[in-house]
């Protein structure tokens, strides 16, 4: 047994025993039966699940879901969990592995499954490492499909619960496709022509392709924020934002800034961060939930008009 799993074990054992053990009063609070992996997924399945189950996130918020390895303690949550709900699309690359050290018993809701990955258009850099496009959540009504599969997946953890998971779920999308008009709007207010972005890595293509946006280039030309781009890739980039006098670069939160600065340095495009796209922010935060970390991006975005 490896030193991962041993140290998981260990863990086990030590949650177990203190549940077993310790007084009422002092027990540690039970592991959440519905986990989530990301921020965002938690709070879209929290909407579904209303008052009646409570929905926790396996990572805190403003992490990069790109960069996130499981820490034994997560395995431990996953270990006690009944429904884990996921993206898919192969967006946690770390799902199989952690599940097989977790065992256990539970049901995994893959969000996105049943839509088809978007195909990119002729001007953007196809990706040979990472093979499709997971970042389906950018297009709130890809989250139509996200709800019902979740909805789904938490009746069949509770099947007394369906009334109030299909109410909900049904009150849920009736905000989305109000979401959806609200950005319909704004985006109104920004020319065609100068609806360009480029942003630090490939995960907007699902929202350019519902809003009349074009992808003109990426720092990272990646679908992951761990690539890396070659000198020749950026000397590209730099070129086509001065050929199309880019206004703007936009960089999700927590991006490393040093290359858009480079490359802001090269063409007078002023760099423009904070963008929530892979994680909600804490609760009073600018996008503490995934409705208004949609209008929050929005806002940003009406620099281009």
């Amino acid at each position: 047994m490896n030193t991962y799993k041993k140290l998981t074990v260990l863990l086990c054992s030590l949650a177990l025993l203190s549940a077993c053990t310790g007084q009422a009063a002092s027990q540690p609070t039970q592991p959440s039966q519905v986990l989530a992996a990301e921020t965002f997924l938690a709070d879209i399945a929290q909407n579904v699940a209303g008052d009646r189950l409570k929905v926790d996130a396996l990572m805190p918020a403003g992490l990069d879901p790109h960069s996130y390895t499981p820490t034994p303690q997560d395995v431990v949550r996953i270990a006690g969990s009944k429904l884990l709900i996921v993206n898919g699309a192969h967006f946690e690359e770390w799902l199989q592995e952690t599940l097989d050290n977790a065992g256990g018993q539970r049901s995994v809701v893959e969000a996105s499954a049943g839509l088809t990955s978007r195909t990119p258009s002729s001007n953007e850099i196809l990706d040979p490492d990472h093979a499709g496009d997971p970042h389906f959540w950018l297009d709130p009504n890809n989250v139509i499909r996200y709800a019902e599969n979740i909805r789904d997946g938490l009746i069949a953890l509770d099947p007394p619960g369906r009334e109030v998971y299909t109410q909900n779920a049904a009150a849920y999308i009736q905000q989305l496709h109000a979401l959806d008009s609200w950005i319909v709007t704004q985006v109104a207010q920004i020319p065609p022509e100068r609806r360009l972005l480029v942003t630090n890595h490939e995960s907007f293509g699902y929202f350019a392709d519902r809003y009349g946006f074009t992808i003109l280039g990426t720092v990272i030309p990646s679908t992951s924020s761990e690539a890396s781009p070659s000198a020749l890739q950026m000397a590209a980039l730099i070129d086509l934002i001065k050929a199309r006098s880019v206004p703007a670069i936009f960089l999700e939160t927590g991006a490393n800034p040093r290359l858009a600065e480079q490359v802001a340095a090269e063409t007078g495009a002023r760099v423009v961060t904070d963008l929530n796209t892979h994680s909600i922010t804490v609760t009073g935060g600018t996008s503490d939930t995934y409705i208004e970390m949609m209008k929050h991006n929005v806002e940003l975005l009406l620099i281009l008009k």
